[in-house]
């Protein structure tokens, strides 16, 4: 139940930030190209937190990085609020790297835990966890059009996001940590496993190391793993149907808005509430996700995620009237709602290398907010925010083509734990061992009821 707060909680501080950018660009006095140079600062924080947050979630464990991150968070949002204050770009470039380098490792770790939530329920259910992601994002959108409307200043909106986002978390996090919850481990004894995977390809028979908790995969194989699973080409390859994903929600998370009030003339309340439009659509579709993936599978979801997707965008770029852009921009958010959790549940078959994984899928998001904002600011004073969205199109489009990345793989079951059925491969992968009765995540699983996962 924590787990799902804490998704809904970065969904609301997220979009009542993103809601606000009009109002942050008049108060700077920012051109397009200037805005989307700013927020590829965020974009430049998140990718250098995600490239080591696979490393740090298995040296220091989810607790801490939740705890870190909370904290980093908060001063971020602050300094963007102060930033319309006393008119400071270079605080606001600060603040918006701060949130960045906060979110990522963030991400990393709830989205590892969700996915073992799933593995040990047998089902699809990481949609659901992007769910409430996308409600919190609904109320944030909200919130920020409502505070718009009614004259609140960014500074006094963001003073309460930075205290519900770190109040929140910190009081969460010791309640949701289970599969990120890994021993310590140093830089001697990852180089050692390295020396000894060289030498025979497996563990030595030396001196015997303490006996792991059977909790949590070992530290140093998790640590290990955030560096070889760069090589893996299924892992690459899925990191570039996230990276289309990121492109096409980031995009929109960012530009809607402005894109509404530049290319239809509206105020920014209704801007942001075209912004509501796109996450409202996602989280519906969210929510009914886990039942399209146990009819349909993965790959078929997918690959129609990115149909109807490209369509919605393609309308929304295209239509010479208000209300088409707004269907437009709904069909867009059916079709970007699933490719996100998909692509993370992919990532995270295998529970010993998933924050790993996650870690190298992420960064390809990173790459592409890195990107994106810079592109889409320049061309959009060229001609117009509205008609850059179509750049995007090409991500879409390379995204269908790489859905069947995201079939089931086949992960070795552990010694003593049952056999998977290696004959499907989009059958559920194995389950790590279950909670004790003491654990809090043990009431999510007791509440929710288990049913086979169909051969996909």
């Amino acid at each position: 139940m924590l787990l799902l707060v804490v998704f809904t909680l970065l969904g609301f501080l997220l979009s009542g930030w993103l809601s606000r950018v009009p109002s942050v660009r008049d108060a700077l006095d920012l051109t397009p190209s200037a805005l989307g140079t700013v927020l590829l600062a965020a974009s430049l924080g998140t990718l250098g937190a995600t490239l080591t947050a696979g490393y740090v979630n298995a040296r220091f464990g989810g607790t801490a990085v939740m705890r870190v991150s909370a904290v980093v968070q908060a001063f971020g949002y602050l300094a963007i609020g102060l930033s319309t204050v006393v008119g400071s770009v270079g605080l606001l470039v600060l603040g918006v790297m701060l949130q960045g380098v906060a979110f990522a490792p963030v991400n990393v770790t709830i989205n590892v835990e969700a996915a073992g939530v799933e593995r040990r329920l047998g089902r699809s259910i990481m949609p659901q966890f992007h769910a409430l992601f996308s409600v919190g994002a609904v109320v944030g959108a909200g919130f920020g059009a409502g505070a718009s409307y009614l004259g609140v200043s960014v500074f006094a909106q963001f003073v309460f996001a930075a205290v519900l986002g770190a109040t929140v978390q910190l009081v969460c996090v010791r309640g949701i940590v289970h599969d990120t919850r890994l021993e310590r481990v140093s830089l001697e004894e990852v180089a050692a496993d390295f020396r000894e995977s060289a030498a025979d390809g497996g563990p030595t028979g030396g001196t015997a190391r303490p006996a792991r908790s059977p909790r949590a995969p070992r530290a140093s194989s998790a640590a290990r793993s955030s560096l070889t699973v760069w090589t893996e080409k299924r892992t690459i390859l899925l990191g570039l149907v996230v990276l289309a994903a990121a492109l096409s929600e980031g995009s929109a998370n960012q530009w809607i808005p402005l894109a509404v009030v530049d290319g239809f003339g509206t105020l920014e309340a209704v801007g942001a509430t075209v912004l509501t439009v796109f996450t409202a659509s996602m989280t519906v579709v969210r929510l009914l996700g886990t039942r399209l993936l146990d009819r349909f599978g993965r790959v078929a979801v997918l690959r129609g995620s990115g149909i109807a997707a490209l369509t919605g965008l393609l309308l929304f770029v295209l239509a010479p009237s208000f209300p088409l852009a707004v269907a437009g921009v709904s069909l867009w958010g059916i079709g970007a709602a699933l490719a996100y959790p998909i692509t993370l549940a992919a990532a995270s078959d295998d529970p010993v290398r998933a924050a790993a994984r996650v870690s190298v899928v992420t960064a390809f998001a990173s790459v592409a907010r890195l990107c994106a904002p810079p592109a889409i600011g320049a061309l959009g004073e060229v001609i117009g925010i509205r008609q850059a969205l179509g750049i995007i199109a090409a991500g879409l489009l390379l995204s269908i083509l790489l859905a069947h990345q995201a079939r089931r793989e086949d992960v070795p079951a552990e010694p003593g734990s049952p056999s998977s059925d290696t004959d499907s491969p989009d059958l559920p992968a194995p389950s790590l061992p279950a909670p004790s009765a003491t654990d809090p995540e043990t009431v999510i699983l007791e509440a929710s009821p288990s049913r086979p996962s169909s051969t996909r």
